[in-house]
């Protein structure tokens, strides 16, 4: 041992402390068990608390308020052009910030859980060594990775601070509101921060190498969003890739090619948004048994072990859907099974919103994957232009989908375009989760008017008994 450095031991070790680290964290400690969480960050939250998910949210919302501000007009109320206040915005977002933080920390010393603030890094099996900390090594009888993700950067470009070219990092700092802004991607990530810039004044143009918006998404869902941000953004071109991009002092030229056509163009910023890789370099695995598939990602069973195992792992760092809530849910199965509980990751629906406006929510199978999966399946649509409440508040051109077995009826998928969906999609979840019938869903009582109702109504046109819509034939 090297002299002066400190040793110790904990029964459970958590390399990560966001949403997926301090969840399996916590319950661990509630199931009795010795934990110590490592991070660089001095307080839990992660990515999403301080770069990603809470902040996005906090801006997202601001500009719903803007747009609905606008849609206002409509209705015979005007309030006029928003002043927008860029260090009270961020201010506001640092307040949003600082209280979730202070409460996850006092959560953290109540269960009595230790907050390392280092670099862990395997020595084996059974140690870390531990940077940047007074703690230097810890040996542990297990161990659950939490490491999360990291954007990918645009080739030959990096993410450096104060630069024109951003990951959703910088564009969450607001640094000024640009008078033109590309961004390059239409993913979810893309198009939420594109929105925000959009509701603040920028001039936002979408580059998509595919041939439309949230690819893997059912189109039907994306139509009424693309409708939207055509009236929002200032281009979208689909079917474009960039070639390169040259970062100067007054902006960034764009080299785009696309249907066969080729042009530059000048931007103020570019936000890039093509994707996330899991944050697992650096952690030393290769001294330990954990594998990789081919993309980086660590290889896992249904009870997020490694093939290693001492060593667990949960969130963005073994695949799948890249979503905080997923990754607080494995982090509870890891620390029961951990703890010896008959805990697994098997779950029927894993909810997904894209936060823009309107909102897009889906669970369960989507129309594509039966498609691709040549499931047979029976779809029934609620549009919301006969929906009461929808059209009270001028979001008409959403739209309820619901997908089930054409054997059983039981209910398979779940489809929402439109406001609040991020609400209302946990009844779709909770449906297929309890394995329950679209008629099931028909026989429940929903109040009037409100959204909700487009659900029961989607049901109900399964048994052809809408009541705001005439039911066409089950669509296989």
């Amino acid at each position: 041992m090297v002299m002066g450095e400190l040793a110790q031991e904990t029964e459970l070790l958590v390399i990560g402390s966001g949403p997926g680290g301090y969840a399996a964290a916590f319950r661990a400690a509630d199931l009795g068990m010795d934990v110590t969480m490592v991070d660089p960050s001095p307080r839990p939250g992660g990515v999403c608390l301080y770069k990603g998910c809470i902040p996005s949210k906090t801006f997202l919302f601001l500009a719903e308020l803007i747009f609905d501000a606008e849609r206002a007009g409509a209705m015979g109320l005007s309030f006029g052009p928003p002043k927008i206040d860029l260090a009270g915005l961020r201010r506001w977002k640092a307040e949003v910030i600082e209280k979730m933080a202070g409460g996850l920390m006092s959560l953290t010393k109540r269960r009595g859980v230790q907050l390392i603030n280092g670099r862990a890094e395997f020595e084996s099996s059974e140690s870390v060594r531990v940077y940047d900390a007074e703690i230097s090594r810890i040996r542990f009888r297990h161990a659950i990775i939490a490491t999360g993700s990291k954007p990918i950067p645009f080739p030959g470009t990096d993410f450096t601070a104060g630069r024109r070219i951003m990951s959703s990092t910088g564009a969450l700092a607001l640094a000024d509101v640009p008078a033109s802004l590309l961004v390059l991607g239409g993913g979810y990530v893309g198009l939420e921060l594109g929105t925000v810039y959009a509701a603040l004044g920028s001039r936002v143009s979408v580059v998509e190498l595919q041939d439309r918006l949230l690819p893997g998404v059912d189109p039907d869902l994306v139509d009424p969003l693309q409708r939207r941000l055509k009236s929002i953004f200032a281009d979208i071109r689909l079917n474009t890739r960039v070639k390169q991009l040259r970062e100067d002092e007054g902006g960034v030229s764009v080299n785009l090619e696309g249907d066969g056509a080729a042009s530059e163009q000048r931007f103020e910023r570019v936000l890039v948004a093509i994707g996330r890789k899991p944050a697992t370099q650096g952690l030393g695995l290769e001294r330990t048994r954990v594998q990789l598939d081919a993309k980086g990602f660590i290889c896992v069973d249904e009870q997020r072990r490694t093939t290693d195992e001492r060593i667990f792992a949960v969130g963005d760092a073994v695949g799948g859907m890249m979503l905080a809530h997923k990754a607080s849910f494995e982090g509870k199965v890891a620390a029961e099974a951990i703890a010896g509980r008959p805990s697994a990751f098997d779950v029927r629906a894993i909810p997904a919103v894209v936060y823009t406006d309107p909102q897009i929510a889906w669970c369960g199978l989507t129309e594509e994957q039966a498609q691709q999966e040549r499931i047979p399946v029976q779809v029934q649509r609620f549009p919301w232009k006969f929906s009461g409440r929808a059209t009270t508040m001028g979001v008409a051109d959403g739209l309820t989908k619901i997908l089930a077995d054409p054997a059983s009826g039981r209910i398979l998928g779940v489809g929402i375009t439109g406001r609040n969906t991020e609400g209302l999609i946990s009844e779709g979840v909770l449906a297929i989760e309890m394995g329950a019938l679209a008629e099931d869903v028909a026989a429940t009582m929903h109040p009037h008017p409100t959204l909700s109702e487009t659900e029961s109504e989607a049901a109900e046109m399964f048994l052809g008994r809408a009541t705001h819509i005439m039911a066409k034939a089950p669509r296989k």
